[in-house]
């Protein structure tokens, strides 16, 4: 069985994470059930009116009955006083007296004792409704004995459900398999990249992985990744371009043939409507160039080599300076005949050379740096647009080459491979990341600011999961909402959307650490890293954890909505709809990537699907009440280590 206990639940190296799923699998049992008492339902204060007024009717009928008979009595007695007055007064003989006083008093005594019948029977009937009343008092009494067991049993099942809503697990995590090769992620601001990043990052170092995070935003949107990095042990490797250009190495390995590839790409940038015959024409321009210079050749050797052949400057200039010899400028001049096609020759050398001088002091410091598990490259917001484009091409493309020539990994997403704001880049450049990064077995998240054709053509294509933030952009939500599917009801937290104003904003750019390589490093403590820990100490989205928390215990209510486009286009900040290929077929998952919902005591690194029949079985088992106990989930893992495979 499972182990859905938050304490038990460890990272999976097999998993990517992309937020949490807010799932109430019990609902609120609301309040408990009411005690019944006699308060409640008060017997009634004498007997029932209705019984009354028929106890009145009969002594009233009585009463009519009996006037006759009482009248006749006291005429009998009246009768027989007379009688014995006139016997005393001897003007009736006694024998006739006695007669006349036995008959009278005779039938006085029978009125008498009809009158005392007709009590009787009165009195009888109020005993009899008495009795009755007795009854249905005691009746009650035994209904409210019953109601109060009853109730008891009810409490103690709403007990039982309220226990199981308190303590169940609310947040679940949604990942994706690693045998993804690809995670699209469309839509979004710096904020809730930001908190994707951060997450997606944190989790893959802390399972013992390498990631790469090329920053084409100019947002600093992995400063908490950094962060984060540093508290679990690690020394991050920062690079800012331009600034950080002269000790940028990337590439420096690389054959002629791959280096002049890489660099026919970056001139590409400012022409989009170059085909690849275009690209090739350069791509033999440049391998030209560098077989004359040779193996090893710097940017700043190949632009003076493509000022000499565009004629561009004076070429004494670059003798003086030592960036080319007198010998490799006289072959240089020979490289293409005369003619025509020289003027074709001299233009795109001319090209070449204006692009490529962004790129002269790349490697000219280059100095022997540490090992590091995280490594930035971002992009100065002070720069230009168009030479962060330049930069953001040419390490991407470096990257691609160098995944091409590397082995295939024993563990997919070992290293991984973040570009935000890949939008930026050119679709095939795009395209040749996506293919080496699949070869190499190379975990690779994309983020695009916004569906251009470009994106759309490349969205989701592969074996990729595909991920939505907020998409302000209304033909942009109309499409992820027919590649999502409209059909599809999705459950949104409140405490997402309470949240998502009050977000932490991202001040400040990064700092480079690639120009205090050679300080003295900080020595750090060794020992055990706890992921949720360094996420609550390090970073802004798990300083504000505690105020996230208690409004986490307070919302705790959820609303359906309809993936249509102007849904999306209100999404909260950090909320992200997943969509990946199963067995069973497509699933679509609400997530929140808000890192600090790690912290939280009701979240599991369990998926839904892997915790849901655990739990339901659990609770089925401790409702059956078959005295069995809970199966036995072991002592808790040990804490989550940073440096768990570091090389």
């Amino acid at each position: 069985m499972a182990d859905v206990h938050p304490d038990h639940a460890q990272l999976q190296a097999d998993r990517i994470y992309l937020g949490w799923q807010y799932i109430l699998l019990h609902a609120d049992p609301g309040p408990p059930p009411k005690r019944p008492s006699p308060a409640e339902n008060p017997p009634p204060a004498g007997p029932d009116p209705a019984e009354i007024e028929l106890m009145r009717r009969e002594r009233l009928q009585e009463d009519l009955l009996n006037r006759p008979v009482r009248m006749f009595r006291l005429f009998m007695l009246v009768l027989s006083v007379l009688i014995l007055a006139v016997a005393v007064a001897g003007y009736l003989a006694w024998p006739f007296a006695l007669v006349a006083l036995a008959a009278a008093g005779g039938v006085a005594g029978i009125c008498s004792y009809a009158l005392l019948q007709g009590d009787r029977a009165v009195k009888y009937r109020v005993l009899e409704q008495q009795a009755r009343d007795q009854r249905q008092q005691q009746e009650r009494d035994k209904e409210l004995f019953r109601a109060q067991e009853d109730h008891a049993k009810r409490y103690r099942e709403w007990q039982e459900s309220k226990e199981r809503y308190d303590k169940q697990l609310t947040w679940y995590a949604v990942a994706v398999p690693h045998e993804i090769d690809r995670i699209d992620v469309a839509g979004g601001t710096l904020p809730g990249w930001s908190a994707l990043v951060t997450l997606i990052g944190a989790t893959r170092l802390y399972s013992g992985g390498h990631l790469t995070v090329l920053d084409l935003s100019e947002g600093a949107i992995a400063k908490d990744l950094i962060e984060l990095a540093r508290k679990g042990g690690d020394d991050p490797l920062v690079w800012v371009l331009p600034v950080d250009l002269p000790r940028l190495d990337l590439g420096a390995t690389l054959k002629p043939e791959a280096f002049a590839d890489v660099l026919a790409h970056v001139v590409s940038v400012s022409e989009e409507h170059r085909t690849t015959r275009d690209l090739s024409f350069d791509n033999a321009i440049l391998e030209r160039v560098l077989e004359v210079l040779g193996d090893n050749a710097t940017i700043s050797q190949v632009t003076a080599a493509l000022r000499a052949l565009a004629q561009v400057g004076d070429p004494r200039d670059d003798l003086r300076f030592g960036l080319i010899t007198a010998t490799q400028l006289e072959r240089i001049g020979t490289l293409f005949g005369r003619g025509v096609s020289d003027r074709v020759v001299i233009e795109r050398a001319w090209a070449l050379e204006s692009q490529l001088r962004k790129l002269e002091t790349l490697g000219t410091e280059a100095v022997r740096l540490p090992p590091a598990r995280l490594r930035v490259v971002s992009m100065d917001r002070q720069a230009g647009v168009f030479g962060n484009r330049v930069l953001g091409t040419y390490v991407a493309t470096a990257l691609t080459h160098i995944l091409r020539q590397s082995p295939a990994s024993d563990r997919p997403w070992y290293h991984t491979i973040i570009v935000a704001g890949a939008d930026k880049l050119r679709g095939d450049v795009l395209d040749r990341l996506m293919d080496a990064c699949e070869t190499s077995r190379t975990g690779l998240v994309l983020t695009y600011r916004s569906l251009t054709p470009t994106v759309r053509e490349r969205l989701g294509r592969g074996h990729a999961a595909v991920a939505f933030m907020r998409l302000g952009n209304a033909e942009d939500a109309r499409v992820a909402s027919e590649h999502v599917g409209t059909e599809h009801r999705l459950e949104l937290a409140q405490l997402t959307e309470t949240i998502s104003d009050s977000l932490p904003g991202l001040d400040g750019g990064y700092t480079s650490t690639i120009s205090q390589v050679d300080d003295a490093r900080e020595e750090r403590e060794e020992g055990n890293a706890d992921l949720a820990e360094d996420i609550t100490e390090s970073t802004e989205w798990g300083r504000s954890a505690d105020k996230i928390a208690e409004k986490e215990r307070v919302l705790q209510r959820s609303r359906e909505f309809l993936v249509e486009p102007h849904q999306l286009q209100q999404l909260p900040t950090t909320s992200v709809i997943v969509t990946d290929a199963t067995a069973q077929g497509r699933r679509v998952r609400l997530a929140d990537a808000n890192p600090a919902i790690l912290t939280f005591p009701k979240t599991t690194l369990g998926e839904l699907e892997d915790v849901r029949e655990a739990v339901l079985a659990l609770d089925s088992q401790a409702q059956d009440g078959d005295g069995e106990p809970p199966p036995n989930l072991g002592p808790p893992p040990p804490r989550l280590d940073w440096r768990k495979g570091r090389q």
